[in-house]
């Protein structure tokens, strides 16, 4: 990855967006008396920081989120580096699979990289970080965790899906 002014600068700003929609306008929910269930949109940025810029770009994105937005809002919870490592390859994966097909991205292409990328951060990575964190076993969290990426999963798509091509026509229009 070549780090420009400008892609320094939209890495940046989808950081600082993760951040937010992550710890202002997230909402954890206790599965099991544990905050096992977070909801927010606090992905979608990561996973466009990986689709735009590659997934050097996207892991950056995800890492910096992840520790800057801990230090900003730790929601009283203790650091884990499994979260880190989760939040790095949700912006890693989807920029490994899709970046360099970014100018012609079809809805079915991220719809599945969305869900790939899912399944392993925020389902079976997260659900184990937790469980070891909290000492809950993993199957009594997975359902409810899986269930709300079921309604997540079709916002992100549509959301990375329509940013990442007005992303796109926006490059084309200043280049």
């Amino acid at each position: 990855m070549r780090l420009t002014t400008r892609s320094a600068a939209n890495l940046g700003l989808l950081t600082a967006v993760s951040i937010v929609l992550t710890r202002i306008f997230g909402v954890v929910v206790p599965v099991a008396g544990v905050g096992a269930l977070r909801l927010s949109f606090g992905e979608i940025p990561i996973i466009l920081a990986g689709v735009l810029f590659g997934p050097a770009g996207g892991a950056l994105t995800g890492l910096a989120s992840d520790l800057i937005g801990y230090i900003i809002n730790s929601h009283g919870g203790a650091f884990f580096p499994g979260f880190t490592l989760s939040a790095a390859m949700t912006g890693f994966l989807p920029g490994w699979i899709l970046y360099k097909h970014r100018k012609s991205l079809g809805l079915w292409q991220v719809g599945a990289t969305v869900l790939v990328t899912d399944l392993i951060a925020g389902v079976l990575l997260n659900t184990l970080w937790l469980t070891i964190l909290y000492g809950q076993g993993f199957f009594v969290i997975l359902p409810m965790r899986a269930l709300a990426r079921l309604v997540t999963l079709p916002i992100y798509t549509f959301a990375v899906f329509w940013i990442s091509r007005a992303y796109q026509s926006y490059l084309r229009g200043t280049n």
